[in-house]
């Protein structure tokens, strides 16, 4: 069976040396990179599955570096976690805007880290699956990660078009929190108590605060 390769860039070798032997330990094929510019060169060569990308880089930083793998077409799919000690709202929005999957935060635990890649990679899996959702006014496209509301193109950052295109699944039904952070984080995966709001917050802004419903208490729905 082939490996899933995963690319890890970080200039800190200490971090690359730790976690290139827990990842290859789990069977996973790795390359490493010890910046952005380097990191965007081997991407585009090697074809990734997931890139574990750190922030704070020389050359080019992780949030720039992650904006420029976005722009290559056949890396549309490869999966992208931000490997960080900032854990600031603002930078981690910026860091989804860019067109991040997820985040962690270092010092890395490798268990956490081996259940979010597990829990990442089989979600992708599940993705392709289904990959077009069809509403009254929205046009879900796994495909090309695009959503098309109202007549308008809107592309967005993957975890904000997961959550989209998994309420979008069975309009109408109310998704408890637990569901969503195990369909889309991981039941394994420790995330912010707050990581679903601000994501709904950022899907209300762009297609209005009637289209998606806060159960009190309970969950979200879409209303389609």
């Amino acid at each position: 069976m082939k490996k899933i390769k995963i690319l890890l860039v970080d200039d800190e070798p200490d971090i690359l040396e730790f976690l290139s032997y827990n990842l290859i330990k789990e069977g996973y094929e790795v390359i490493t990179a010890n910046n952005g510019a380097e990191g965007l060169k081997k991407a585009k060569i090697e074809k990734p599955e997931l890139i574990l990308l750190d922030i704070m880089m020389p050359e080019m930083d992780g949030i720039e570096a992650c904006s420029e793998i976005r722009k290559v077409e056949s890396l549309k799919k490869t999966l992208i976690v931000f490997l960080t000690a900032r854990i600031e709202e603002f930078s981690q929005l910026a860091g989804y805007d860019a067109g991040a999957d997820d985040y962690i935060t270092k010092p890395v635990k490798p268990k956490v880290l081996m259940s979010k890649i597990k829990a990442l990679l089989r979600l992708k899996t599940t993705e392709e699956r289904q990959e077009f959702i069809e509403l009254e006014d929205f046009i879900i496209d796994r495909e090309t990660y695009k959503v098309v509301f109202q007549g308008q193109d809107f592309t967005l950052p993957r975890k904000e078009f997961e959550l989209i295109a998994l309420l979008a699944s069975n309009p109408k039904r109310v998704f408890k929190r637990d569901e969503i952070l195990e369909k889309i984080w991981g039941n394994e995966v420790i995330v912010g108590g707050r990581t679903i709001d601000v994501h709904i917050r950022k899907l209300r802004e762009k297609f209005g605060n009637d289209r998606l419903s806060t159960i009190k208490g309970v969950g979200y729905k879409l209303n389609a």
